[in-house]
């Protein structure tokens, strides 16, 4: 297994993670050399996560648009993720 990187500005689901067992290093921002042949967890444009190991997405599908908006201000607790189905859903990307 290659190492994971957390891609988040947002605490709550740093500690979410946590709260699943895993850990990795954190960073707001991505460059291709940060993600290069890493297990990713976060959010990546297509062109950087196909030089991921993997990228994986924290999904949280019983999401209101009320709380995406309130999520994309980083204001969820962890407990609201998992009210909200909080899921990892893993993905391989590949230039084509």
């Amino acid at each position: 297994m290659s190492e994971i990187l957390i891609v988040t500005r947002h605490n709550a689901a740093v500690e979410w993670l946590k709260r699943q067992g895993i850990t990795g290093k954190v960073i707001a921002q991505a460059t291709p050399s940060d993600v290069t042949g890493k297990d990713v967890i976060g959010v990546l444009p297509y062109w950087l996560g196909c030089l991921a190991n993997s990228v994986t997405e924290v999904s949280m599908p019983n999401l209101t648009l009320e709380q995406r908006q309130k999520n994309a201000q980083g204001d969820m607790t962890p407990d609201e993720m998992d009210h909200a189905g909080a899921t990892l859903v893993k993905y391989s990307v590949r230039k084509e």
